[in-house]
């Protein structure tokens, strides 16, 4: 299934998150690991 979400509380427990930024993959993981190593994702959550 894909969701396509601008609030991170819809996918925060999916199993893999996508994050994209101007159009490319900047981060991909669980909310866990993304809030570690995404300052993007960090940043929108």
């Amino acid at each position: 299934m894909l969701v396509v979400a601008q609030r991170v509380s819809s996918i925060v427990d999916a199993d893999q998150i996508i994050v994209l930024n101007e159009g490319k993959i900047v981060g991909k993981g669980t909310h866990l690991e993304l809030m570690k190593s995404s300052p993007i994702y960090v940043q929108i959550a």
